[in-house]
C-alpha cells in the first residue's frame, strides 16, 4: 500500500508524539495525571524534578540515538547496496568499544585505570575517531566501495580481538563495567551533555542531506550513478562521514545500541513503499527514534524499579516488525 506524503507524514509524527509522551509518563514512579500535565507546564514539585532532569532528557536522547542509528543504517545499505548493512559495519562502534575496553581494562598493559563519565565518553570518541580517520583515508585512495567495506570488517574484527585479550587478562569489576557499557544506557545524560550529543547529530544529519540526490543514483548501481554525473566520490564521503560521526558520537554518550539501525530502513523501505532518500531520510530518523522510545518504556517495566538493559529489549520489538514486513511483501531487497 503506497502512502501520500501528508498521509505517512501525519501518521508516523502522531505515532512519534504518542511514543513520547506515554515514554515520560511511565516509570517506576507513578505520577497522577492532574500532576504530569502540570509539571510539564511549568509547576515546581517533586513530579517536576522527575520528569525534567530525568524522563525527558532521557527520551530525547532516545529520539536522537534511535533517528541517528536508523539514518546511518539507510546510508550504509545504500551505499553498500546490501540489507544486513549497519551502522556498525564500518568498525566505528569497534573503535569506541576499544577506547572504553583500554580505560577500563588496560591497566594490565598501559596503566590505565582511573575512570569516571566523561573518561569513558572521551575514550570512545576517540576511539571513534582513529576508525574514522582510517575510513576516510582509505575512501580517497580506494576505488572499489566493496574494499571500504571489507576494511571496516576487518577494522572490528581486530579490535574485538584486542578487547577479548583485555578482557582474559581484566579484573573482575572492570570486566563487569565494560560488559554493562556494552549493553547500552540511554539515561544519565542531561543539560550539556544533551546538546553536545545533539551538536554531533545535528552536524552529522547535514552531512548526510548533502548526499541524498547522490544516493537516490546509487540505488541502481555506481556504474549508473557516475553516467548520471554524480560525483561518486563526494557522495561516498559525506555518507561515511554521516555515519561515523552519528554512530560514533551516539556510541560514545549511551554505549552500542543494537539491531535499531539494521530494522529501521527495513521498515521504512517496506511498510511506507519508499525508494526516495528524500523521503526515507526523515522518515528513518523518526522511526528510529520512536522505535527506540517504545524500546526504552518496555526496558523501564512500567511501576517496577527494575529496568532491562536497552540491547535486550530492541531486537525482542523491532525483530518481529521485520519478519511480519518480509512475509507480507516477500521482498527486501533493492
Amino acid at each position: 500500500m503506497k502512502y501520500k506524503s501528508w498521509k505517512y507524514g501525519l501518521f508516523v509524527s502522531g505515532g512519534f508524539i504518542a511514543l513520547f509522551l506515554i515514554n515520560i509518563r511511565l516509570g517506576s514512579e507513578w505520577i497522577p495525571w492532574a500532576d504530569f500535565y502540570g509539571s510539564l507546564l511549568g509547576k515546581d514539585n517533586l513530579y517536576a524534578t522527575i520528569l525534567w532532569d530525568f524522563r525527558i532528557p532521557k527520551a530525547l536522547t532516545a529520539l536522537l540515538v534511535g533517528g541517528s542509528l536508523g539514518v546511518s543504517g539507510l546510508l550504509m545499505q545504500t551505499l553498500f547496496r546490501n540489507p544486513l548493512a549497519g551502522p556498525f559495519v564500518l568498525g566505528i562502534s569497534s573503535g569506541a568499544s576499544l577506547g572504553v575496553a583500554l580505560v577500563l581494562m588496560g591497566s594490565a598493559f598501559i596503566g590505565l585505570g582511573g575512570t569516571n563519565e566523561w573518561t569513558l565518553v572521551g575514550a570512545a570518541l576517540t576511539g571513534s575517531l582513529g576508525v574514522f580517520f582510517v575510513i576516510i583515508w582509505a575512501s580517497f585512495r580506494i576505488q572499489s566501495i566493496m574494499s571500504i567495506l571489507i576494511l571496516g570488517l576487518m577494522f572490528g574484527s581486530f579490535t574485538s580481538a584486542i578487547v577479548s585479550n583485555l578482557s582474559f587478562f581484566s579484573t573482575v569489576e572492570n570486566l563487569q563495567r565494560f560488559v554493562f557499557w556494552g549493553l547500552g544506557n540511554l539515561g544519565g545524560l542531561s543539560g550539556h551533555t544533551l546538546i553536545i550529543l545533539s551538536t554531533i547529530v545535528g552536524f552529522g544529519l547535514l552531512l548526510g542531506i548533502g548526499a541524498l540526490k547522490g544516493l537516490n543514483a546509487f540505488i541502481l548501481g555506481e556504474e549508473f550513478a557516475q553516467s548520471t554525473g554524480i560525483p561518486l566520490k563526494q557522495v561516498r564521503i559525506l555518507s561515511i562521514s554521516c555515519c561515523c560521526l552519528l554512530t560514533g558520537g551516539c556510541t560514545a554518550f549511551v554505549g552500542p545500541i543494537g539491531f535499531i539501525g539494521l530494522a529501521v530502513p527495513h521498515l521504512c523501505r517496506i511498510g511506507f513503499q519508499l525508494s526516495n532518500h528524500k523521503q526515507l531520510f526523515p522518515l528513518c530518523f523518526v522511526v528510529g527514534g520512536g522505535l527506540l522510545l517504545a524500546c526504552d518504556t518496555l526496558a523501564q517495566l512500567p511501576g517496577s524499579n527494575y529496568i532491562l538493559p536497552i540491547n535486550g529489549v530492541t531486537s525482542i520489538l523491532g525483530a518481529p516488525a521485520v519478519i511480519w514486513l518480509i512475509f507480507k511483501y516477500k521482498n527486501i531487497g533493492y
